[in-house]
């Protein structure tokens, strides 16, 4: 079977894990801080935070922007669950803005959502396709909201030559570590930002709201009593373990050559389809540079989409959809969201097919691949 995604896991990468088991620190050591450095030089930013999966970095990063009940939170619905859930974990609404014929968020679609209840607006890089970043920021400082990316997909994405995270045009940008994304630590995820503030209560969050740093405190440590602590806000265990981050940084020290090699497969098959009138890709557009996390085909219609993905599946190959729009879910139906309230999301979800894509993908698998779709088409 050829799955649509894999991690890449070389004997570096097993070596570099052994030798933090066989060190003194498993958890809240020193190559947390390694990995953080490590991340944020590389997408140029100030700061970077480590947790234990991208869920937590969604929840995280609004609890530091201090979302809370009765707040809104602009999102698109072409992504999964999580990156709705957080403002519902805050006690907050997820406002759904339909997308462009891209899967990205359609800016244009924006202001009409915003209340004065809205607080936040998380775009989702579709893929590892850049949304106009640009327009976003205008549309935020013109209503003085916040913008967090949902970078999951965007590892190694470049938007008007700049990496992806490094928040020139957000608050912050939180990315996903789990085995089909760019690198993978098994599960884990990252907050970066540029704000010292946000910084200071993201590290606060993310060990139960509680610290023992002497600057920090509220209540000074007069009697200087040993292995004092504080807990100042209501935060969460979401570390993450120095074993983790040590595949991090051994991960991260070859994205290039993952996203170079994920760029020549996705290069492949857009030649290899382009013949084909029955199939669309989705290209880059100026100021874009996608890492691909997804290859996204769309079919003329649903029943295309079926067709082809069962063909698919039954000779080997393992596609997926993404994504079944949010509030589709029937837990979202419960809390009363209606369909049709992004139709151009709704088409596309049926129409789109994720075909394998990732750097071990071989040359005879992808071969295989194309083969198999021209054969279904033909």
């Amino acid at each position: 079977m050829i799955p649509y995604g894999k991690q890449t896991i070389d004997e570096d990468d097993i070596k570099k894990v052994v030798e933090v088991l066989r060190s003194d620190y498993l958890t809240t050591g020193p190559k947390i801080n390694e990995f953080e450095k490590a991340f944020s030089d590389y997408v140029g930013s100030k700061y970077a935070v480590a947790v234990s999966n991208g869920t937590a970095a969604l929840h995280l990063a609004c609890l530091a922007a201090e979302l809370k009940a009765g707040d809104e939170l602009i999102t698109s619905p072409m992504t999964f669950a999580a990156s709705a859930n957080c403002a519902l974990y805050c006690g907050a609404r997820p406002i759904f803005v339909d997308i462009k014929e891209n899967g990205l968020i359609d800016e244009s679609k924006i202001e009409e959502k915003i209340t004065s209840q809205t607080k936040i607006i998380i775009p989702v890089h579709y893929m590892g396709l850049p949304c106009n970043l640009e327009k976003l920021k205008m549309i935020a400082d013109k209503h003085n909201l916040m913008i967090i990316e949902d970078a999951c997909h965007a590892l190694g994405a470049k938007y008007n030559g700049s990496r992806i995270g490094n928040c020139n045009y957000s608050d912050m940008a939180i990315f996903s570590f789990h085995p089909v994304k760019h690198i993978t630590t098994g599960e884990g995820g990252m907050i970066t930002t540029n704000s010292t503030e946000l910084y200071k209560r993201l590290l606060l969050l993310r060990t139960h709201g509680i610290t023992n740093h002497p600057d920090n405190l509220i209540f000074k440590n007069k009697n200087n009593n040993p292995g004092y602590y504080e807990m100042q806000s209501l935060g969460y265990n979401y570390r993450i373990t120095d074993i983790q981050c040590a595949l991090g940084l051994s991960q991260l020290a070859k994205i290039e050559s993952f996203v170079t090699k994920r760029r020549d497969i996705a290069k492949k098959y857009e030649r290899a389809l382009a013949a084909l009138d029955e199939i669309e890709t989705i290209s880059e557009n100026e100021g874009q540079f996608n890492s691909y996390h997804l290859f996204v085909i769309k079919t003329k219609d649903q029943e295309t989409r079926f067709k082809l993905f069962n063909y698919l599946k039954n000779n080997g190959i393992v596609c997926q959809v993404h994504y079944l729009p949010v509030y589709f879910h029937p837990y979202y139906q419960k809390l009363g969201y209606e369909k049709s309230i992004c139709p151009q999301a709704e088409k596309f979800y049926e129409r789109i097919i994720s075909i394998p894509i990732y750097p071990s993908l071989k040359e005879e698998e992808q071969d295989f691949i194309i083969k198999k779709i021209k054969e279904f088409f033909d």
